[in-house]
């Protein structure tokens, strides 16, 4: 069983980390746009438009920060109020 203390840290390495990514997801966003390398491939792999890519890569977006934010930013707020 793990101490608040150390539970605490351990949220709080992986909402650092889940920030990162987030940011590098933001860029790689901004950088891709809709003439990138990887919306070409995309679109070829798998046959649907570049818009369609698009909206799925902002809805993949989303879900991720709407799960960071639930599974750590919130429990680290509430531990971080506990001790």
């Amino acid at each position: 069983m793990m101490s608040i203390e150390t539970l605490t840290t351990f949220l709080g390495w992986c909402t650092a980390i889940n920030i990162c990514i987030l940011l590098a997801f933001l860029l790689a966003m901004s950088v891709i746009r809709k003439d990138g390398f990887l919306i070409t491939l995309t679109v070829k792999v798998f046959g649907i438009s570049r818009e369609d890519v698009l909206v799925t890569m902002f809805r993949v977006f989303q879900q991720y920060r709407l799960l960071f934010a639930m599974f750590n930013v919130v429990p680290y707020i509430a531990l971080k109020v506990m001790s």
